[in-house]
């Protein structure tokens, strides 16, 4: 048995070690752009509210519609106690996503964090967006083992790499990833990094 959990964490380690993954449904652009950012967020950080509603939409449109940026979401949930729907809503967004509606969602819940970050109603805010249908199925899905694993899975990417607070970005260019600074970027001087990638 001893063995078997080795053997397990080995792989665990080894899968870190070789690069992260993503999920696809939480990707916006082509996986064949020059570069890559990551973003490593917490849905009840203001930081990363101000990056989702002030900051991605710049890149959508400077560079992601124009085929040369793409943009991975990856849950990095704050921990509790100071942060108690962190993980929940992530877990639940990541189910919204194997039903297409993670940007839809997550588009809600920073739009409304202020309100439900005080008071706990996520699931509420996070309905509104939701038919009954798909409500159940987010429901049935954020049970599900491999929803769970996804975002643990973030996490102990985001450990590995030493995330340690949100917004955290990875820039991957000409093969080279890259952490930028922590905190909510800068726009211009995050369009800079990014001009200069591309011009190599």
């Amino acid at each position: 048995m001893r063995k078997v959990f080795v053997s397990a964490v080995l792989l665990s380690l080894a899968s870190l070690a070789a690069g992260p993954k993503f999920d696809s449904n939480k990707m916006i652009g082509g996986a064949s752009a020059p570069i890559t950012l990551e973003v490593f967020s917490s849905f009840d950080c203001p930081h990363c509210r101000i990056f989702h509603e002030d900051i991605e939409p710049r890149l959508m449109n400077d560079y992601v519609l124009h085929g040369k940026l793409c943009l991975i979401s990856r849950e990095f949930p704050l921990p509790a106690p100071a942060h108690p729907y962190a993980r929940d809503v992530a877990i639940y967004a990541t189910a919204a996503a194997r039903l297409g509606k993670y940007q839809v969602v997550a588009d809600t819940m920073f739009r409304t964090q202020n309100s439900w970050a005080l008071s706990g109603k996520w699931w509420e805010a996070m309905a509104t967006v939701l038919t009954a249908d798909e409500q159940k199925k987010v429901q049935a899905l954020a049970k599900d083992p491999g929803v769970v694993a996804e975002v643990n899975n973030d996490l102990a990417q985001g450990e590995h790499d030493g995330v340690n607070s949100t917004p955290t970005i990875f820039l991957t260019a000409h093969g080279q990833r890259t952490a930028l600074p922590p905190g909510s970027p800068n726009y211009e001087l995050l369009k800079s990094l990014l001009d200069n990638s591309l011009s190599k």
